[in-house]
């Protein structure tokens, strides 16, 4: 079992694989990573979108991943980038 720093380090990693890629995302594994980013980090802010369907949505990937501790949600996270992003 990993450690809370080498799973926040490996957290940062996927984090910055997902953000240099290129190639659209799908919708459902954007919410997901979205709802896990911030559940790991603590942000717990309204989602700031202009558009309140975008935000409903993304309210709802929160709901969904309420329960997750915000380590949870990093393992969480990293797991859906490795599996969705073959370059990890």
């Amino acid at each position: 079992m990993m450690q809370p720093e080498e799973i926040r380090a490996e957290f940062l990693r996927a984090v910055e694989v997902v953000n240099s890629y290129t190639k659209p995302f799908p919708a459902d594994l954007l919410l997901k990573l979205y709802a896990y980013y911030r559940i790991a980090n603590q942000n717990f802010a309204h989602p700031g979108s202009k558009t309140p369907l975008i935000n409903a949505f993304k309210a709802n990937a929160l709901i969904q991943a309420r329960d997750l501790t915000p380590e949870e949600a990093m393992v969480e996270y990293i797991e859906l980038v490795k599996k969705e992003i073959p370059k990890l």
